[in-house]
């Protein structure tokens, strides 16, 4: 009876965990006190940067991925970490296993998901990270690419 009990608070446990590390997540949509992300084309997010005179932000994720889950459920969504992201950069996210995510995935050559990138309007890569950062980390990233 022992090994029943501790086996069934053995799963739950491992099923709480696992939908705490890997969360429901909708890339498609944005909270509104979080970071926007941009849904034009790459090509049109780089004539913006242009225009604005800012870096791109490029979040590239794949659907499956705990940690990119974790990063738009928690990081992206946070209100002081949206408000800098929006006002100092042209934010885009893209799934990196289609179309235009898939295509810069490669261009870009990046190691895993999530890939974090700062890019200049001319397409060439400032700064690079990947894995998850939490709204705090994220915010200090952002800092240090802006100084």
């Amino acid at each position: 009876m022992k090994n029943i009990i501790f086996t069934g608070i053995a799963i739950i446990l491992f099923v709480v965990g696992y939908a705490y590390n890997n969360p429901n997540v909708d890339f498609k949509s944005d909270k509104t006190e979080g970071i926007l992300f941009y849904r034009g084309n790459w090509n049109e997010a780089l004539q913006l940067a242009k225009k604005e005179n800012k870096l791109i932000f490029l979040d590239i994720y794949a659907t499956w991925c705990g940690p990119c889950k974790k990063l738009k459920k928690n990081s992206f969504s946070n209100i002081e970490v949206g408000k800098f992201y929006n006002s100092n950069f042209i934010n885009v996210s893209l799934d990196g296993e289609q179309g235009e995510g898939a295509m810069l995935a490669s261009q870009y050559r990046i190691p895993g998901y999530p890939s974090l990138l700062f890019i200049d309007a001319t397409g060439k890569i400032v700064e690079s990270t990947g894995g998850y950062l939490n709204p705090k980390e994220l915010l200090k990233l952002g800092k240090s690419i802006t100084k």
